[in-house]
């Protein structure tokens, strides 16, 4: 999901603004602490037509008027262009002093990047592949690192659901042991009537709509608090991975953080209805497999978020204070 339109920080150059029209910058930019127009900038008047008949002057320091009778398709006339020989202080080609290359100005990032995005270089070992997107900097999440960190996340409140949720289990799985009971002893026989099986009371209904809510409720207190204040669960943390805003580098806040949960979490309630929700949360569960470039599931898509690697960090290095003559030190 793109960014949405508006007036943001220019990330090559923080000391002004520019406006973002959901594919790449518009306008010229203005200065940071300049209040923005309600909508986009004016347009820019387009440039004056040239003559075909009246060749542009050319503006090389130097260079010699061309030759009479010349024509462009005779190639540069004697004389034209920068000379050999530069004088003291020339650089190469006979630039003059302080000329700069033509070309990107020291800073700007490519149109099309959206606030915050770094552009980053062709894939390594991939020949016309497309660049990975680097969401603030940061390396996107690989699919193995959140598998293994939603499995640590599913065993974790297995464990909750087991000690909250296990007597609930154990009195919906005595309701319904005479049934399986007598199917078996069916089977066995060669008996495959389904005539006067002992069918589960009302009860078993009841306790398995607890279980689901009791387990959706568990999910939802694991979850949604630790993402919202930092974007990791503890299978995140162990696998060093993270949920970021795609607008932002920040945490998700618990709004965003709910949004994301609700999609994967909530279908739990409809394992009821013949497993439907558990069909849905495997949809949303191997879709990034299929997303393109930014590996994002179904329930990244509804809250707008990315999935990445949190970087080693650092310690900074240790101050050398000793070494300093008494009375030097700040």
């Amino acid at each position: 999901m793109s960014v949405q339109p508006g007036w943001y920080v220019d990330p090559a150059d923080t000391e002004t603004r520019r406006y973002w029209d959901g594919e790449g910058w518009l306008g010229a930019p203005i200065p940071v602490d300049a209040t923005p127009p309600d909508g986009p900038p004016p347009a820019e008047p387009p440039p004056a037509p040239v003559s075909p008949a009246e060749p542009a002057a050319s503006t090389t320091p130097g260079s010699a008027p061309p030759a009479p009778g010349w024509s462009p398709q005779q190639g540069p006339p004697p004389g034209y262009g920068p000379q050999p020989g530069p004088g003291p202080g020339w650089g190469p080609q006979g630039t003059p002093p302080g000329w700069a290359p033509q070309g990107t100005p020291p800073g700007w990032a490519p149109q099309g990047t959206p606030p915050g995005w770094a552009p980053q270089a062709g894939h390594p070992g991939w020949p016309g592949r497309p660049a990975e997107p680097r969401p603030h900097g940061h390396r996107l999440a690989g699919y193995g690192r959140r598998f293994v960190a939603r499995l640590i996340d599913f065993g974790l409140v297995f464990a909750l659901n087991v000690v909250v949720n296990g007597w609930f289990v154990w009195r919906w799985a005595q309701e319904w042991t005479p049934y399986w009971q007598e199917v078996f002893r069916r089977a066995a026989r060669g008996d495959t009537s389904a005539d006067n099986l002992p069918m589960p009371g009302e009860q078993a209904g009841s306790l398995l709509v607890a279980i689901l809510l009791i387990a959706t409720a568990l999910w939802l207190a694991y979850e949604v608090p630790t993402m919202a204040s930092g974007g990791q669960t503890i299978g995140k943390r162990v696998m060093r991975i993270r949920a970021v805003p795609m607008t932002a580098d920040q945490p998700l806040g618990f709004r965003r953080a709910l949004s994301r949960w609700s999609t994967l979490g909530l279908p739990t309630l409809l394992w009821y209805c013949l497993g439907l929700g558990l069909v849905l949360q495997l949809v949303d569960a191997l879709s990034p497999l299929f997303d393109h470039p930014l590996r994002q599931a179904l329930h990244d898509k509804r809250a707008q978020t990315v999935v990445v690697e949190v970087p080693y960090r650092t310690d900074p290095a240790p101050s050398n204070d000793r070494n300093q003559p008494p009375g030097d030190t700040p």
